[in-house]
Formats: C-alpha cells, sequence, structure tokens
C-alpha cells in the first residue's frame, strides 16, 4: 500500500515539474525586466492579440496610442516607439508612432526661432526624420547615408535648425520610408508666420490610408526593398528589379489593398470633431501623408486657398461646394467664416469605397442642430490651382535666363515581372544627378509618361515655382510648392534657384514609385557632406 501511495506522490510530483517547465516556457519572448514602468503597467498580458496572422499571434501588445500632443517651444523630444491603435471601426493595429500617437506630436514654432530636437530611438530599427518642406540645412534634411546615418535602435540625435519660413509642414522618417511611413511614423510641424492673419480656431486635419486586414506593411507587406546597396552592383542602368511586393501587371497602380482611409487617424466611427463658435474664423490646415491623392470637401461654406505647400496664395478667391485635390506630401490650409450653426462635414469624395471613412465633423457650440448629410459619391467640381488667385509679379517666368535646364520623364517599366518606376529610364541611384553650383537658376520638365500612375515629385531643401501646365503658362496665383503632382500624359515646367547648398533628394512621394526606382539628386558642386557614411548602419534612403 505505501508502495502504491508513493507511486502515486511521484507521478504528481512529475506532473507539477512539467507544468512549471510549461509555464515558464510560455513566458518565453514576454520579458518585461527591461520595460518601464508606464509601459508594464499597459502591457495586458491576458488578452493577447490573435486577430493578426503568423508571428503577430506571439507577441506581447504594445501600449495602446495616446491622443496626440500639440508641443510648443524650441526645445522637444520626439520618441519613435511601437503602439497599438485603436481606429474606431472595429480594426486595431500595431503602429509606429513618434511620442505613442498616430499621427505624432504636433509641433508649433515661430517664424525666426531657432529650433532644437532630440530624436529617440525605441524601435527595433534604425529611423530619422525629414522635414517635409520645410527649409533646414542639408545635414538636417534626415536623408540616411545621404545627409546623415540612420538613428539606430536606443540611440538619440539631435537636430538644430532655424524655422525660417512660415506655413505648415509635416514630418517623417526617411528610412525604409515607403514601410515607416505606412506604419504611422509621422507628424506635423507648424511654423506660426510673425505677420499672418490671426485666426479663432486652427486644425491641422492629417490624411492617410491603411490596410485593415492586419498585413500591413509592419511585418506581412513589403511596398518595395530596393536599396542602393543592392543597386550597386546592377549593371543595368535602364531598369532595376523591386524586391518586395510584387504587382500583377495589368495595371500600374493597384492601391486596393488600402481599405481603410483615415483623418488623424480616426475613421467615422469616432471621427475628429472640430469645435467652433459662431462668427470665429476657421482655418483648416490639410496634410496628405498616405499615398493616394483625396478630394476633400468642405460642406456648407465659402472658404479660401490661402496657402499650398506653405506657401502664399496671391489674391485668393472665395470658393464654394468644390472639392480641393490633395496629393502625397501636400499640404493645403483653408479659411472659412463659421457662420452656418449646427453639425457639418469635411470629408473625401474619391472613387473608392474606403473613402467613407475619410470624414471629420464641424460642431458649434450650444447647438445640437443637425443639417448636414454625408455625400462621398456625389460629383463635385475640383479647384484647379493652376488657375487660382491672381496673377502678380514673381520671381521665375518661362522667358527667364536659365542656367541649368533638366528634363525628367517619368516613367514606368518591367524587371523579372515587377514594376519598376523611372527617371529617364533609370532608377535610383543610376539616375543622372541635376548638378548645380550655388546661385544657377535652374529651370526643370517633368512629363508623365506613365500609362496611369500619378508621380507628386517633391523637391528637398527648396521651394519651386510652377510656370506652365502642358504647354500654357499658368493663369493664377504665382504657384509657389515643394510637391507637385504630376498626372499621366501631364508635363509641367518648375524653376528654382539654387540657394541652399547641399545633397538633395528630387523623387516621388509616392514611395512606393520611390522605393522602386524613381529618385534622383540636385548635387551642388564642390558639396562635401559633414558626415561618414556608416555601413553597418543599414541606411535606406529611399
Amino acid at each position: 500500500m505505501k508502495k502504491l501511495w508513493l507511486t502515486l506522490i511521484l507521478a504528481l510530483l512529475v506532473v507539477i515539474g512539467v507544468a512549471c517547465s510549461n509555464s515558464e516556457d510560455s513566458m518565453k519572448g514576454h520579458d518585461m525586466s527591461n520595460m518601464k514602468e508606464e509601459d508594464r503597467n499597459n502591457h495586458d498580458m491576458s488578452n493577447m492579440d490573435n486577430t493578426n496572422k503568423g508571428e503577430q499571434s506571439k507577441k506581447e501588445k504594445f501600449p495602446s496610442t495616446r491622443t496626440t500632443q500639440v508641443k510648443t517651444g524650441k526645445e522637444f523630444t520626439l520618441t519613435a516607439k511601437e503602439a497599438t491603435h485603436d481606429f474606431g471601426n472595429g480594426t486595431k493595429l500595431p503602429v509606429w508612432t513618434y511620442d505613442g500617437s498616430v499621427p505624432g506630436s504636433q509641433i508649433r514654432v515661430k517664424q525666426g526661432d531657432k529650433v532644437k530636437i532630440n530624436l529617440k530611438n525605441e524601435l527595433s530599427e534604425p529611423v530619422t526624420i525629414h522635414w517635409h518642406g520645410l527649409p533646414v540645412p542639408n545635414s538636417q534634411d534626415g536623408i540616411p547615408g545621404v545627409t546623415m546615418n540612420a538613428v539606430q535602435p536606443g540611440k538619440t540625435f539631435i537636430y538644430e535648425f532655424t524655422a525660417s519660413v512660415p506655413g505648415t509642414y509635416w514630418y517623417h522618417s526617411h528610412q525604409d520610408s515607403v514601410n515607416q511611413i505606412d506604419k504611422g511614423l509621422y507628424g506635423t510641424l507648424i511654423v506660426e508666420g510673425k505677420n499672418e492673419e490671426k485666426v479663432d480656431k486652427d486644425y491641422t486635419l492629417v490624411l492617410d490610408e491603411w490596410i485593415s486586414s492586419g498585413e500591413s506593411s509592419m511585418e506581412g507587406m513589403d511596398h518595395g526593398s530596393m536599396t542602393s546597396e543592392e543597386n550597386k552592383n546592377d549593371t543595368d542602368n535602364s531598369t532595376e528589379s523591386m524586391d518586395g511586393m510584387n504587382m500583377n501587371m495589368d495595371m500600374e497602380d493597384d492601391m486596393s489593398m488600402y481599405d481603410l482611409y483615415t483623418i488623424n487617424g480616426k475613421s467615422a466611427n469616432n471621427m475628429e470633431t472640430l469645435k467652433v463658435t459662431e462668427g470665429d474664423t476657421v482655418k483648416i490646415r490639410l496634410v496628405n501623408a498616405g499615398y493616394i491623392s483625396h478630394k476633400i470637401h468642405l460642406h456648407g461654406y465659402e472658404f479660401k486657398i490661402v496657402s499650398t505647400d506653405g506657401q502664399p496664395i496671391n489674391n485668393p478667391a472665395i470658393i464654394k461646394d468644390q472639392t480641393v485635390t490633395v496629393a502625397p506630401g501636400e499640404r493645403y490650409d483653408l479659411v472659412f467664416k463659421a457662420n452656418n450653426p449646427g453639425t457639418s462635414y469635411i470629408e473625401s469624395h474619391d472613387d473608392t469605397d474606403a473613402t467613407k471613412n475619410m470624414v471629420a465633423k464641424i460642431v458649434y457650440d450650444n447647438s445640437k442642430k443637425a443639417n448636414d448629410k454625408l455625400n462621398p459619391e456625389e460629383s463635385i467640381p475640383n479647384v484647379d490651382i493652376t488657375k487660382y488667385g491672381k496673377t502678380t509679379k514673381s520671381e521665375f517666368s518661362l522667358d527667364s535666363k536659365y542656367d541649368v535646364e533638366y528634363k525628367m520623364n517619368l516613367g514606368t517599366a518591367m524587371k523579372d515581372n515587377s514594376m519598376v518606376y523611372t527617371i529617364n529610364n533609370r532608377t535610383y541611384p543610376n539616375t543622372e544627378p541635376l548638378n548645380v553650383k550655388e546661385g544657377d537658376v535652374v529651370k526643370v520638365t517633368l512629363k508623365n509618361t506613365s500609362k496611369s500612375a500619378d508621380h507628386p515629385m517633391h523637391l528637398h531643401g527648396h521651394f519651386f515655382q510652377v510656370l506652365s501646365k502642358n504647354g500654357k503658362p499658368i493663369e493664377g496665383s504665382p504657384l509657389m510648392k515643394d510637391t507637385l503632382n504630376v498626372k499621366p500624359g501631364e508635363e509641367y515646367v518648375v524653376a528654382f534657384k539654387a540657394d541652399s547648398p547641399g545633397n538633395w533628394m528630387f523623387h516621388c512621394h509616392d514611395l512606393h514609385h520611390a522605393s522602386a526606382g524613381m529618385v534622383t539628386a540636385v548635387k551642388y558642386k564642390g558639396y562635401k557632406p559633414s558626415f561618414t557614411p556608416d555601413s553597418n548602419a543599414n541606411n535606406k534612403p529611399e
């Protein structure tokens, strides 16, 4: 009998030992010893997210995103970190953020401020910050391998510059940017002008698109991972292969995987609410952080477009019931008078089902009146920004004398069953640079030879003036921009002065296209970067 009891006790001890061993194994990969107390408190292990496929279900759940902060002053810290974002429509996705929010913190400074920004990287991959549209010294432009080395995990980099030009700008990572921006790594930067017109309410609306299936570019989808290191040994200069997303080439651009459109990271179910008081002068800053153009309709108001890409429009006309198309990388500032009490909407009128979630709501104080309805399928005329405002004297004209002239044919080609995007039949880094010397006046012709793909072209470090469209001079206000959307078959002539020495990128801001080759550089003769490229930094500038 004693023998039987001894056998049972031994068996029980074995079972307990196995159970303890399994319990210990089940915690592997969830070591919280190095986690901040704040993160431990938010680290809910009881409800592991099993909605994402593959390894995601085994990973620890990150803290939820926070409300976007507005930071003022002259010195800031931006922390790149992971989070879980609830879009309000039943979709939760892992995201990468600046300061734990989507969009990241808004930085507001005053014209002339000397600004210091500490980028702290708490992510598992290198990152940078590019100050999109804002003139900064070349060393502060945030391009890995071109102006700096990417900021490694656990490290901090300090950006310093003077906020010299007022306007609406945004910032984003330029390291593997097609994927890192897709994950949410962006925010806005506002430079308040010394003499700008005062408004009562000032709202920023960031437009973006997401893949709601959970197979976002966080892990499940690589939108194109062509890097300069992969291409340097490629002897075929006319086309390069694009690793990653293998597009079916019946169409040049298939963006249908982006099935959730948002404003400030919110869907229609928890849409952004803009509170106003009757009589307010209201400014709406539209920023496109995504890869698709959006036609934005401000319901029920007369309004003016007072600037684009931070640059003022001369004598803007009052318009109503017209959409404003905001292409990737572009910004438009609208101003209206709050004289229509009740609830009204700002929404996208794109030709997709996803557009129904790109909506914000204007709500008046002390008013419960609901006098507006959503109508995203209604066809509304679009403002032609090349004919908007009034002509006045400008720095450049088609008849000006130019020191450098450069033509960019923006095209597409096939390589190894994948689509590549070309400038003059070449892909980066084999594209021919635009070589200038300081003081040169430069004219660039941009022609889209693609069959169906838009190319929103962004020039770093400079504003350019748009002089003509399809052979006809611009009719409206002088149009100064840093990002210009060139549609299939269109041709624009633009001009700028080479007044900021450095090595600057000029690329398509549909970053699928940039990562697949549509990048060139503006290179100043005699300029030498102040950093040494590190082969171990994993620099991915596209």
